[in-house]
């Protein structure tokens, strides 16, 4: 794997985590804590949200999308 791929597929999972711990983010938060552009940010939560694990409930703002509970 390139390490320009590496390093963005390391970045998304630490933003993924971020948002997981913190639950509702905000863009400039993100870009605040990242040290990364807002196109940048933009961009990976685009790919979390296509992968179903972050959702947007408000225009700027992230919330990591709870998995449901398989009945045992």
């Amino acid at each position: 794997m390139k390490a320009s791929t590496d390093r963005m597929l390391t970045r998304i999972k630490s933003i993924y985590l971020f948002i997981n711990e913190n639950g509702t983010t905000t863009t400039s938060q993100l870009v605040e804590e990242f040290g990364i552009t807002s196109r940048t940010v933009q961009r990976d939560l685009n790919v979390l949200e296509y992968n179903n694990l972050v959702e947007s409930p408000s225009r700027g703002t992230w919330a990591p999308i709870k998995k449901k509970q398989r009945a045992g």
